[in-house]
């Protein structure tokens, strides 16, 4: 039996702070479902770490777009990720007719991870992917959501925090999908003087990085397109909730990626004849 079309869908956690982005997301979710998709999502929640690191009266810093994560910083993203926006999210959805399954990337040891660099602390970097218990629940008759807080674990069963990008590009890989979409709450990937590039391969993106057109979290966001993209991924988008909707099925809103299709050599005048006859 052939496995039916997938498309994961990565909810940003900023995106996701306003009621409206929210039920924008549940209509892209349920297209996507009624068109006979298999559908994956994996979120973040950078915003709602933020406050509760706040509330504590824990600082943080950025390097490279991930965040440095302490033992104690890594208690708290583990509880919000897990225990408050992952339920929140499997609560809207299933309040809108959506099965949802909520789970982390520690469950089944699914995101298995090292550490990244000792300056990022427990930041990890992803070195297995173990989707069997993802495909049990996309077999399952209902074809359920399988919904992914970006959260990891060691060999050694410690915990680590995972950039929300890295996990759906690595996701996305494993499972084979065939459209990765991100929804952020930018409208894509903007140039130099802060015009919005419709479509860029594979090329282009690693140039953007070369440059330094992309910083911070979107350079996080590219170098992680780059990698789904050479793991066999057709094409990525970046772009908001409002243009996810509009541009379904065709996806051809915010900004689309593809990947560099290879050089094809110019024959010359005798070779074009030789290979004629």
């Amino acid at each position: 039996m052939k496995t039916p079309a997938r498309v994961l869908i990565k909810l940003g956690g900023a995106a996701l702070k306003a009621p409206e982005t929210m039920a924008l997301a549940a209509q892209t979710l349920a297209s996507y479902r009624d068109m006979g998709y298999q559908v994956i999502v994996v979120h973040g929640g950078g915003p709602a770490i933020n406050q509760e690191l706040s509330r504590l009266g824990i600082t943080w810093e950025f390097v490279g777009g991930q965040r440095v994560t302490s033992a104690r910083m890594m208690e708290v993203i583990e509880s919000t990720l897990c225990g408050h926006v992952n339920k929140h999210l499997v609560r809207y959805f299933g309040a809108q007719g959506l099965p949802v399954i909520g789970l982390s990337g520690a469950d089944q040891r699914t995101l298995l991870c090292t550490q990244a660099s000792p300056e990022l602390g427990q930041v990890g970097s992803i070195q297995e992917v173990n989707a069997g218990w993802i495909e049990e629940i996309l077999a399952s008759p209902s074809a359920p959501i399988p919904l992914v807080a970006p959260v990891g674990v060691g060999y050694k069963g410690e915990a680590f925090n995972i950039n929300a990008d890295w996990s759906a590009a690595y996701l996305a890989a494993a499972l084979k999908v065939e459209q990765l979409l991100f929804i952020t709450d930018q409208v894509g990937i903007m140039d130099e003087e802060g015009e919005i590039i419709r479509h860029v391969d594979s090329e282009g993106l690693e140039n953007m990085i070369e440059c330094k057109t992309v910083t911070g979290g979107m350079l996080a966001k590219v170098r992680s397109v780059l990698f789904a993209l050479k793991s066999g991924i057709s094409s990525v988008s970046i772009m908001n909730a409002t243009d996810a909707v509009a541009a379904f099925p065709s996806g051809n809103r915010g900004t689309v990626c593809t990947l560099t299709p290879p050089m094809i050599p110019v024959l010359s005048t005798s070779e074009a004849e030789h290979v004629a006859l």
